[in-house]
């Protein structure tokens, strides 16, 4: 490369930054998705102890500090990102001594990640997942799409289906009902094309089973995609181990 640029470029430090601070974008929802789903609202997943703390004030509440930390720490290394390429861009060819902030950022964002990536493993590691307050989170109107798709495989248009599935759910929030609820007799006047077979669209299981597609819901393809992604980290730690 040409020496006045050669001296002056500081992108692996924004590379390695920019990849710092996606891979914290992720950690963070992925921490948020597991506080919500921790919290009593929820209660799906039990957080270790090791990695909560418990309320000064409320002795019944668990903290989940770790996820909340990773959480923040998101917020840091993009605001050390956003400096750095603040300095960056008001520099000329050549060296200057700006580039002496890129170091104290780029060494924190380096130690901030190696802290973060463990505890993301150890929270992930000793959590406790709790299927029947799962379970007990589903609700009849989740298979509305369930619904329009059955009129679907009868013959009926998806641009019509839409439409009658949603008046078959405000029809049941109308009685106050579950969707699920809902007889053949409550659903013909909506469509013709309701028969008794509907009451097999009422099952979790088997909606979950009928997306057996590349990246779908079945446990089929649950258990190709963790394969795969097995697989890649296998594959990605042979090849750090090589070089």
């Amino acid at each position: 490369p040409d020496s006045m640029d050669a001296v002056s470029d500081r992108d692996y430090v924004a590379e390695t930054m920019f990849w710092a601070s996606t891979t914290m974008i992720h950690l963070s929802r992925w921490s948020e998705d597991l506080i919500i789903y921790s919290s009593g609202q929820f209660g799906m997943v039990k957080l270790s102890d090791a990695y909560s703390t418990g309320s000064s004030l409320m002795p019944q509440k668990k903290n989940p500090d770790a996820l909340e930390l990773l959480r923040g720490k998101a917020g840091r290394l993009l605001g050390t990102l956003t400096g750095f390429m603040a300095v960056m861009k008001g520099t000329p060819t050549t060296y200057n001594k700006d580039f002496q902030e890129a170091w104290e950022g780029l060494f924190d964002t380096v130690d901030t990640m190696s802290d973060c990536l463990q505890i993301a493993t150890g929270c992930l590691a000793t959590l406790k997942i709790d299927p029947e307050a799962m379970e007990k989170g589903l609700s009849a109107d989740m298979l509305a799409t369930d619904l329009a798709e059955y009129l679907v495989r009868k013959g009926v248009p998806f641009r019509e289906t839409h439409h009658i599935s949603g008046a078959a759910v405000k029809l049941a929030e109308d009685r106050g009902c579950a969707l699920s609820d809902l007889t053949v007799d409550d659903l013909k006047p909506l469509c013709d094309a309701f028969e008794d077979d509907v009451v097999g669209v009422w099952s979790y299981e088997k909606s979950a089973e009928s997306r057996d597609t590349e990246g779908g819901s079945s446990r089929r393809s649950v258990l190709e995609q963790v394969a795969k992604l097995r697989k890649y980290l296998e594959d990605t730690e042979s090849e750090m181990n090589v070089a």
